[in-house]
């Protein structure tokens, strides 16, 4: 038997069956001695046009039954490596952002007492701020990779200072972002003025245009955010609507000409050598995509960042 949790076999129990847990994997009630934990934040109250990320971490977690442990095409075996387990959802205060955001924060600050990698399961991007200022408490200002349609860098919305849309300007004011290791990839779409897409290029923020980025493969991309980032603790956040909507459409804030899903997966394997010590996937909001398809590419892209975390044995 092995030492380290493993995803419940679709041979021993049917794939539609059993707990919804992230990869059918175990549940755990803390993060003691766990090298991952699957972190669920159902929240949408962040967003500023189509609601619906609260319904994300469940639809993600009940798709990702269909995802086997070994990645054939690129020999990552995360669970002959990893001990990883789910670790359910945080409780947040659906009424008011700002206690949940708090709330996350003081969740994540709980879990990080243990040496493990929190991959968070979204919810809506404003969940990623609270994520980042505890992250940053215990490594100290990070790199980040940001795969997204949108820079997130407004200062207002609203007359809200944090929302899904300003994380990163808040993020990088409050210094927990070494702003040359940021690379935010896959922008895209309209925007209010020019500095939309300029001013954080002028805080050091690396940049690259999904225009750049069409019919192009990735994994060049990938080695050079490595290659950039280098052994600097880094955390992982990929929103799915850096997807064109016709691979996601189950998303807040859709935009057309995005990446498309063997993009996502080479940039992803591009990354492998990062030293990520969280990471998490935003943004899928089910009610607009009934299918599931939105879900499932969520999930496979979460394992997929899995299968580059810092420790993950390539048979």
């Amino acid at each position: 038997m092995s030492e380290f949790n493993q995803p419940v076999s679709g041979n021993d129990l049917a794939r539609f069956a059993g707990l919804q847990t992230f990869m059918r994997l175990p549940v755990a009630e803390t993060a003691e001695g766990l090298d991952v934990g699957f972190v669920g934040i159902p929240m949408d109250i962040g967003t500023s046009w189509r609601s619906g990320t609260r319904f994300g971490p469940k639809q993600v977690r009940q798709e990702s039954a269909m995802i086997r442990p070994y990645n054939i095409q690129t020999g990552a075996a995360p669970f002959d490596s990893l001990q990883c387990a789910d670790l359910g959802d945080i409780s947040i205060n659906t009424f008011s952002l700002a206690d949940s955001l708090a709330i996350i924060q003081r969740s994540y600050e709980a879990l990080l007492e243990h040496p493990v990698i929190p991959m968070g399961l979204g919810g809506d991007h404003s969940m990623t701020l609270p994520i980042l200022r505890a992250m940053a408490k215990k490594h100290g200002p990070l790199a980040l990779v940001h795969v997204d349609a949108h820079a997130d860098v407004n200062d207002e919305m609203f007359g809200e200072r944090e929302t899904h849309g300003t994380v990163f300007r808040r993020a990088y004011e409050e210094g927990l972002l070494v702003p040359s290791k940021v690379w935010q990839i896959g922008l895209r779409g309209t925007g209010y003025t020019a500095e939309d897409f300029t001013e954080a290029a002028g805080w050091g923020f690396n940049q690259r245009l999904a225009s750049s980025l069409w019919h192009k493969p990735l994994d060049n991309l990938g080695k050079e955010i490595v290659e950039s980032i280098g052994d600097h603790p880094c955390y992982f956040t990929y929103d799915i609507d850096s997807l064109d909507p016709s691979f996601a459409p189950g998303t807040g804030t859709p935009e057309i000409g995005g990446l498309t899903t063997p993009q996502a997966m080479q940039l992803i394997r591009g990354l492998r050598g990062l030293n990520i010590v969280g990471g998490d996937l935003v943004e899928v909001s089910p009610p607009y995509d009934p299918s599931g398809n939105t879900a499932l590419v969520g999930a496979n892209i979460m394992f997929e960042m899995l299968s580059i975390l810092p420790g993950v044995k390539y048979r």
